[in-house]
């Protein structure tokens, strides 16, 4: 499942076809291609063509043949919505403050999304079929976006875009029983971070039997192309739309949750669009993520990406050459939070974890009807499981280096190794600069990234320093979640700072740092109980109620239940307080009853954005409830 990794120097490119590709009308737009992309979801690099001696995909193969692989491709976000809110957009949800799993932020003023560059430049564009972006469409986006979406529809002579999404490999689709095993489940190869049971054997084998059956359909969208005489017309992609689908890809930002296939058939018409190292069988190690789709497919048709778009495109006529990293991120995944950052150079893979306190594997509903991931988590709590396969389920260090030729898994944490201090200072400038740059706003609290936001957008707030003091931010973000004694006086402080994601993050650092802290801290925390600000008194709450003695419980308990109600603050605010109240297990008993008076669904107009409260309600009611 790991290929060996081929070391290919890129190299900048220059391009010819000028005048035939420029968003011009009558003869010389026949000259712009085609492009087709044939997306698939969740499923890494597990193909044939990238060397995994277990799959078995003869049509991808065979394009890869006659097309290029791109071995190092990050999906910048480790599950579907944010995925595609980059890929539609050109820019860092992180950026946008889209990055929560099924959120809505308004887009900014003044951006579009893609495939409307493309129709004003005279492209047909369909889309079949999933949007789930988490920007609001700013307009009509798509001349198709539905099952029956096809290029097929166009004008005649008029050049499309079409994209083709296969969901037979979805996660969905792993634990879909009975099933009739192609793949033999004991000849599956599992990572070293999964235990060895039939349930994982089988969970393998039905992933790879998945992506065969995805292969043939693509084969089928390669062959009418072909058919219709286009094939040499349109320039072709396929990629999956983030890692496996498997526990601990989906939803984590390792390279075994971001990394991605990349194949792109450059026709021969069309050469000149290509990069100098395209070679029909070739493979490059230039480093490629899903914000650098959108000014790709605008520099394949001739249009200079606008200057707000954060990719950077990799093939075409503002081919913008090679880059140095690669950068993800994790924000909420459907009812949980958690906000971690990862930059790779390529060979190795650097996270920064920002809830430190909370592990990997905390429930989310929907990952655990896998069945992996419930026996991996029994075998956990029968203490049945090694080092590497525990790792999963406990609290996380502030950073993790993995350095992927020696350590494909990446259970192996070089954070601490001197002989990587160079490598990890390296990394971390690089997701610092990063998030500068763009400006993130994973720093403020979901809550806060919305109510900062009203009148304008999440994007035009977080460029305004005044707005959003990130470098200050950043740094009390930085000692909260270090561990640091030190920091702890400086914590303190920060309660009484006037920006609440400061105070937010100072109350977050006394829970990260545990029971002693929470006891220095104590006047400050209690403090904060009545702060104006929801996320500070969550923050607050949490940390006296997990670590302080019972009449701390006694005062946060109320200000936790209180915030819980979606009707009276919104679901932002319920999913935190729920998370907090979810996490204190039994000492929840007191509020069971009022608990059980809270809505278990939020109401229509709040689904997309709130649809894991019912989780969470239903999780905390039978907790309490076996108690």
């Amino acid at each position: 499942m790991n290929p060996g990794r081929l070391h290919v120097v890129p190299l900048v490119v220059a391009f010819s076809l000028l005048s035939c590709l420029s968003p011009s009308t009558g003869a010389e737009a026949t000259l712009k291609p085609n492009i087709l992309w044939l997306t698939s979801e969740d499923i890494g690099p597990e193909l044939g063509c990238y060397g995994d001696a277990y799959a078995d995909t003869p049509h991808l193969d065979e394009l890869a043949s006659r097309g290029m692989i791109y071995l190092h491709t990050w999906s910048n976000a480790p599950v579907c919505a944010p995925a595609r809110t980059t890929i539609i957009s050109g820019v860092y949800p992180t950026s946008t403050g889209s990055q929560h799993m099924r959120s809505m932020a308004p887009m900014p003023e003044g951006m579009q999304m893609y495939p409307q560059y493309l129709r004003e430049a005279g492209y047909y564009c369909t889309n079949n079929n999933k949007e789930d972006y988490n920007l609001t469409k700013p307009g009509e986006v798509w001349d198709a976006s539905s099952k029956k979406a096809h290029w097929k529809n166009r004008r005649t002579g008029q050049p499309f875009f079409a994209i083709f999404n296969f969901t037979v490999t979805h996660e969905s689709q792993i634990r879909r029983r009975p099933h009739d095993f192609v793949h033999d489940p004991a000849d599956a190869t599992l990572p070293a971070y999964h235990p060895d049971t039939l349930e994982v054997r089988q969970d393998w084998a039905q992933y790879y039997d998945n992506i065969t059956t995805m292969d043939k359909q693509a084969g089928e969208r390669l062959h009418e192309l072909q058919e219709a005489g286009l094939a040499d017309e349109t320039i072709v992609f396929f990629y999956g739309d983030h890692g496996s689908g498997m526990p601990r890809s989906k939803r984590f930002p390792y390279n075994s949750g971001l990394e991605v296939a990349l194949i792109v058939h450059v026709p021969e018409k069309f050469r000149g669009l290509a990069p100098q190292d395209y070679r029909p069988g070739g493979r490059t190690d230039r480093l490629v993520s899903f914000v650098d789709l959108a000014p790709t497919v605008l520099s394949l048709a001739g249009i200079e990406p606008p200057a707000y778009m954060q990719g950077r495109a990799f093939l075409g006529r503002y081919d913008a050459g090679p880059q140095p990293y690669l950068f993800g991120f994790r924000g909420r995944m459907d009812e949980r939070y958690d906000m971690i950052r990862s930059a790779s150079d390529g060979r190795y893979v650097y996270l920064r974890n920002y809830m430190p306190h909370l592990p990997y594997g905390q429930h989310v509903r929907y990952m655990f009807q896998t069945p992996t991931t419930r026996v991996w988590r029994q075998l956990y709590d029968a203490g049945k499981l090694t080092a590497e396969q525990s790792h999963f389920w406990q609290p996380k260090p502030a950073e993790e280096l993995y350095d992927l030729d020696n350590d494909p898994d990446e259970v192996h944490n070089l954070a601490d190794s001197p002989q990587h201090r160079e490598i990890l200072d390296r990394l971390r400038t690089a997701h610092r600069e990063h998030c500068l740059a763009i400006r993130d706003l994973g720093f403020l609290p979901e809550p806060e990234i919305h109510s900062r936001s009203q009148g304008t957008t999440p994007y035009a707030i977080g460029h305004d320093p005044q707005s959003y003091p990130l470098e200050r931010i950043m740094a009390v973000a930085d000692s909260a979640t270090s561990r640091d004694p030190a920091a702890l006086v400086d914590l303190k402080k920060a309660t009484s700072d006037k920006d609440s994601a400061v105070r937010y993050w100072a109350a977050l650092g006394m829970l990260i740092r545990g029971r002693d802290a929470v006891a220095s801290a104590r006047p400050q925390l209690r403090q904060c109980l009545a702060d104006p600000a929801p996320a500070v008194r969550i923050a607050a709450a949490w940390a006296l109620g997990r670590h302080g003695p019972a009449d701390d419980l006694d005062m946060a308990l109320p200000v936790l239940l209180e915030l819980s109600d979606y009707r009276e603050h919104g679901v932002y605010v319920a999913l935190m307080a729920l998370n907090a109240i979810d996490d204190l297990d039994q000492k929840a008993l007191p509020i069971l009853d009022d608990l059980q008076a809270l809505p278990m669904n939020v109401s229509r107009e709040f689904q997309r954005m709130g649809y894991g409260v019912s989780p969470l309600m239903e999780k905390i009611l039978a907790d309490l409830k076996k108690e």
